[in-house]
């Protein structure tokens, strides 16, 4: 199983309206590590060049690398965060409305086979220094073997897109202990991609995210949205009904998954007031 930790708003909005929303990397607390990672990669391939004295091909590449980075919004994935962990203090308190939320537990075998085209399911990496990452070995090789970097621009930005899809599923190590996998959408690969950008306005920003229909992506597959959904968990420091629960997903013609709900038995302490 996959754990999809949130609150009951966008618990509704996956249940009710079947539409999973992947969030700008960049809008979500870990947009530095998306950094981290890219600027890592760029510095590990401008070092090995470096020690090889051609001085052209370094200035070449640092400046390819600087235009692509002040590019970063254009290049940014979306993404919906999952866990390994069932019921995990952790992931309640920090994704989970600090207990107050629920979680859902999706059947990973099926999310991968409902995946393709733009749309990925990566197990996140965790790691601090990317000098032995293949990209940096790719990106060196391609420079290193031409004779001008003008000769081989497209296909290091092929290797950059590679690289900005890759950092979507980046984070520090001190992030390891979450055991991450996240659904990716990349809609800068692709003009192909059917899916429509939508915009939450808040009292205080503006959020552009996009909405995947889960009733079409299941409907592929011969699938209800009911099959991926394996175990729903009632937060540790929750107010939930269960029979109201109960209730909502009968009226959400999920009638079967009323007997798939579970209380959290995760001591976490309710928030004081």
């Amino acid at each position: 199983m996959l754990y999809h930790y949130t609150n009951f708003a966008a618990f509704d909005g996956i249940i009710r309206c079947a539409e999973l929303r992947l969030n700008n990397i960049l809008n979500m607390n870990d947009a530095s590590e998306m950094r981290l990672f890219m600027n890592g990669i760029c510095n590990a391939v401008l070092e090995k060049l470096k020690l090889d004295e051609e001085n052209e091909k370094l200035r070449k590449t640092k400046n390819f690398f600087q235009k692509e980075m002040a590019e970063e919004f254009h290049y940014s994935a979306y993404a919906a965060c999952f866990s390994k962990y069932r019921d995990d203090a952790a992931q309640w308190d920090r994704y989970g409305n600090s207990g107050q939320g629920v979680c859902i537990a999706f059947h990973e075998a099926l999310m991968q086979k409902m995946m393709g085209g733009v749309v990925s399911l990566q197990e996140v990496y965790y790691q601090e220094d990317m000098h032995e990452h293949w990209l940096v070995g790719e990106f060196y090789k391609l420079i290193k073997e031409s004779k001008k970097v003008a000769d081989i621009l497209p296909a290091l930005q092929d290797l950059m897109n590679d690289a900005w899809v890759q950092s979507a599923a980046f984070k520090h190590p001190s992030f390891a202990s979450e055991r991450e996998y996240r659904l990716v959408v990349s809609p800068f690969i692709s003009n192909e991609f059917a899916v429509e950008p939508k915009y939450h306005v808040s009292m205080g920003r503006i959020k552009k995210y996009y909405p995947l229909d889960l009733t079409r992506m299941c409907g592929r597959l011969n699938m209800h949205l009911s099959d991926l959904v394996g175990e729903i968990i009632i937060g540790p420091t929750s107010s939930q009904s269960l029979p109201i629960l109960q209730d909502y997903l009968v009226d959400c013609g999920l009638t079967v998954l009323k007997d798939r709900i579970s209380m959290s038995s995760c001591p976490l302490r309710k928030p004081t007031t």
